[in-house]
């Protein structure tokens, strides 16, 4: 992963992060459901990016590739967080 890439990913988890957190703020009566659903997406986003990280191994693919296998899932989860956080 470049030191772009990776400096964007940050940004962007940060700001899903602070948004989350003041929306949880906002709504108390409803985070303990909420927080459940966050810990499941991480998860399910862990255990698709170490299943595609296993695909890569074994299909012979090199240390880099297989580290942005295992990163897709998180990266593509963060992206999608980011968008519907911020439209509004």
């Amino acid at each position: 992963m470049n030191p772009f890439a990776a400096a964007a990913l940050a940004w962007q988890a940060s700001l899903v992060f602070t948004a989350r957190s003041l929306q949880l703020w906002a709504e108390p009566a409803s985070a303990q459901a909420t927080l459940l659903r966050y810990a499941l997406e991480k998860q399910r986003a862990f255990g698709a990016g170490a299943l595609a990280a296993s695909q890569a191994v074994l299909a012979g693919a090199a240390a880099p590739a297989v580290m942005a296998a295992a990163l897709a899932p998180a990266e593509r989860r963060v992206r999608a967080n980011l968008r519907r956080l911020t439209r509004g």
